[in-house]
């Protein structure tokens, strides 16, 4: 069950996309973090979000604040709507798993996204972070609070989510060059998400 839903995600936000988009809604539930994470680019800086969705409302409010967002998203649906939501930001079709955009940028999110990748899939992860982030530039993303793997839904579907534990991923931050900055368990700020913001060494 778990690996077959594990493998599905990308099919399951393609179905259920704009239904997803609904449900999210546009309030900014993320901005005390948001903040901490803008505090540590350079004015006008390029952002890549990984699993930008929609790009509502994250997307939307680094494009406001001056940012250049660059959109990438593995499924087709999500990335019409970032692209109808954010018409002159880059957009790239392409699984996170395989990034490999050939530049670097001052700031990389994954929020709500790096969390559906398998526990293997997310170590192999860091060293495509490090290969597109810039000396200095600010890495975000949200994991579980512990190691494990639950299935959640949407629209009825089965949705996966895995996660690491918090030490491994400092390893996994410290090997490929990243400081954690901060980190939150189950912030009850920011709907009970467990936030990691590190920083690139250079």
């Amino acid at each position: 069950m778990i690996g077959r839903a594990e493998d599905a995600v990308i099919e399951v936000y393609q179905r259920h996309g704009p239904a997803w988009a609904r449900l999210r809604g546009d309030r900014l539930t993320e901005g005390s973090w948001l903040a901490r994470f803008c505090d540590r680019l350079p004015a006008g800086a390029g952002v890549l979000d990984i699993g930008c969705g929609s790009g509502l409302p994250i997307a939307r409010e680094l494009v406001s604040r001056g940012f250049e967002v660059t959109g990438l998203d593995g499924t087709p649906a999500m990335l019409a709507l970032f692209q109808r939501n954010l018409p002159g930001a880059p957009a790239h079709l392409a699984d996170m798993r395989d990034l490999a955009l050939g530049r670097r940028f001052a700031g990389l999110l994954a929020w709500d996204s790096f969390f559906h990748l398998s526990p293997s899939d997310q170590r192999a992860m860091f060293p495509r972070f490090q290969a597109h982030a810039a000396p200095g530039a600010a890495l975000m993303f949200t994991s579980g609070p512990a190691e494990g793997q639950a299935i959640g839904e949407l629209e009825g579907d089965p949705l996966y989510h895995g996660s690491l534990g918090p030490d491994e991923y400092r390893a996994l931050l410290g090997a490929t060059g990243f400081a954690v900055v901060d980190h939150a368990v189950e912030d009850p700020s920011c709907g009970r998400r467990t936030v990691w913001l590190a920083r690139q060494g250079g």
